[in-house]
């Protein structure tokens, strides 16, 4: 159980000198990826730069501690930046005191909030954001993520907004204020990084340290802070304090739509990075042990003042490609932030704030997905519209709305499908029956009607499936005698589905028309066996297969002695039987 709880007591009492020598270039080269990138990530989050470094120190922590990816590195990360900027902004002015105030008390929200659902093991709620939701709502915020960063890229004075169309009206007619030395600077940055980026295999020093040092390199030389080149200035040093944040009810009920959506949105970034290096190491994470890490991870992080975090992709790959083995490397990530807030910030005071916003730029441009948008619209159609209505909620209204709708969407397409499930007239063709729809060859008898329902019967298809039948009956012209259902695809039926098809038997015996049940699973035999509508049925009526019931048909009472029983098995089957 402490294993489970505590992951670090299963890997490190085995760990060893070989490993350490895999793990420290790996924690020292996330650390120094780690510096400017979280200096960056607190530039979205309108936050003072220090706390960047503060994020990236205590989470990482926690996270080795209890965390079961071993490679998944955990820190401040751009989404979740971005998501801090756009639900405290309403509440608080950015830079002062209490808004920063908020963004810690919002890690600890986000943290008991992901705790809670890992106790609960509720992990699956992740299930609820679709591919096509997370690509939509992703791409609509690394737009938004980008363009409230051309403030510090152009040398604009821009309010920070995240709606993009009222974002971009404000800058057109902010242009006329445009600074050319220090758009010149942050586009030499993307340039270098993009250049830097296609050698990243045989440059060991990660781009973004580089383009750091060229920029403090060529501001201090030529003193472009007295040029209207606005730098970082003075970043605090020292490690964070602990001190507990203070929160009131009004506040709570404020934030609490934003930590909600924040702790799903955390978790499933750094599940879905946790699984694909899972799948390339082969160990296995724990969703709701990730859910209780990321939850720690905040909680504790909020006590010494960082801002929500998660497990970042980019740095987890870097992690992964760099040689790490163990979260020891992360341990050592965090040593080296720590020496930085103790020693190295005064290196920073001349670093471009245009060069941060570079690197952001850069590292958002790769969450926007052209391809899966284009794909789906050619096969999923349906999925496409719901990944285009994310996007444009996501980028018009706000962000909790985006994955709102997106999800809510999802639930009513859903519904919907539940509604009017697959259904399929069967032929025989080759001793095999098959819809008559693919295969035109199919043989039908005039005689019987043999259809297959591909879902569960339930309150929301029943009627569905009924007026179905009943719509084939008419286009056949009154001559069918029997009408074959072929159960096999179904998995469940609910009291409401019971119901129906009682009343579907109704419907045909008045007139004239017989009814049989085929290759029904163990589960399905069970229910309908406890319930009235076996009597409907009857024992006799109910087959292993189309080829039986319709042989049965062809010869009465030939195959009824070994199967009268098919539909209600002997009590001392029914626990093996739920097994098929």
């Amino acid at each position: 159980m402490i294993k489970k709880l505590l992951p670090i007591v299963d890997w490190l009492p085995g760990y060893s000198k070989s490993d350490f020598y895999q793990d420290l270039p790996a924690g020292i080269t996330v650390g120094i990826m780690l510096v400017p990138q979280g200096m960056a990530y607190a530039l979205i989050a309108g936050l003072p730069l220090v706390y960047g470094l503060y994020a990236s120190l205590v989470p990482q922590v926690i996270y080795a501690l209890t965390g079961t990816s071993r490679h998944l590195a955990v820190g401040p990360v751009a989404m979740d930046s971005l998501l801090v900027a756009a639900g405290l902004t309403t509440i608080a002015m950015v830079g002062t005191e209490r808004y920063i105030e908020l963004a810690i008390a919002l890690a600890l929200m986000v943290g008991f909030i992901q705790l809670l659902l890992g106790i609960l093991k509720a992990g699956f709620l992740v299930n609820f954001l679709s591919k096509p939701i997370v690509s939509g709502f992703t791409s609509a915020a690394a737009i938004i993520i980008g363009a409230n960063q051309l403030t510090n890229l152009l040398g604009v004075d821009l309010p920070r907004d995240n709606q993009i169309h009222k974002l971009l009206y404000t800058l057109l007619d902010s242009l006329g204020g445009l600074h050319l030395t220090t758009l010149l600077m942050g586009l030499s940055a993307m340039l270098l990084l993009v250049v830097l980026s296609k050698y990243k295999g045989k440059i060991k020093v990660p781009a973004t340290l580089i383009v750091v040092a060229a920029g403090i390199f060529v501001v201090k030389l030529l003193q472009l802070n007295e040029k209207g080149v606005a730098v970082v200035g003075v970043i605090p040093e020292g490690l964070p304090s602990f001190s507990l944040p203070s929160i009131n009810a009004a506040d709570f009920t404020q934030l609490l739509p934003i930590a909600a959506t924040l702790a799903l949105i955390a978790f499933m970034e750094a599940y879905s990075v946790a699984k694909a290096i899972e799948v390339k190491h082969n160990y296995k994470i724990d969703a709701d042990q990730e859910l209780r890490a990321l939850g720690l991870a905040n909680i504790f992080g909020a006590l010494f003042k960082s801002y929500p975090t998660t497990g970042g992709f980019s740095r987890t790959a870097v992690n992964d490609q760099a040689g790490a083995v163990t979260p020891m490397a992360s341990l050592i990530s965090a040593a080296l932030i720590a020496l930085t807030l103790l020693f190295f910030t005064p290196l920073f005071y001349h670093l471009p704030k245009t060069v941060l916003a570079a690197i952001v730029m850069v590292a958002v441009s790769g969450l926007v997905d052209f391809k899966l948008p284009v794909l789906l619209w050619k096969n999923h159609k349906m999925e496409a519209i719901l990944l285009l209505i994310t996007f444009t909620v996501t980028a018009t209204v706000g962000m909790p709305e985006g994955i709102g709708s997106g999800v809510g969407l999802s639930i009513v397409v859903l519904v919907f499908k539940q509604m009017r499930p697959h259904f399929a007239e069967l032929g025989e063709i080759e001793g095999v029956f098959r819809n008559v729809k693919r295969f035109e060859n199919a043989c039908v008898r005039e005689d019987v009607l043999i259809i297959r329902f591909d879902d569960a019967v339930n309150f929301a298809n029943h009627r569905f499936l009924n007026s179905s039948i009943k719509n084939l009956l008419d286009a056949r012209n009154k001559k069918v005698e029997t009408v074959v259902l072929c159960a096999e695809s179904i998995g469940y039926i609910d009291a409401s589905g019971l119901a129906g098809l009682e009343s579907l038997i109704d419907d045909l015996e008045k007139k004239g028309i017989g009814f049989r049940l085929a290759a029904a699973i163990g589960p399905v035999r069970d229910v309908i066996g406890t319930s009235t509508l076996i009597n409907k049925i009857g024992k006799t009526r109910c087959f292993t297969s189309i080829a039986s019931a319709i042989e049965d048909m062809d010869n009465p009472g030939s195959l009824r002695e070994g199967l009268k029983n098919i539909a209600v098995q002997e009590s001392g089957n029914k626990s093996s039987e739920r097994q098929r």
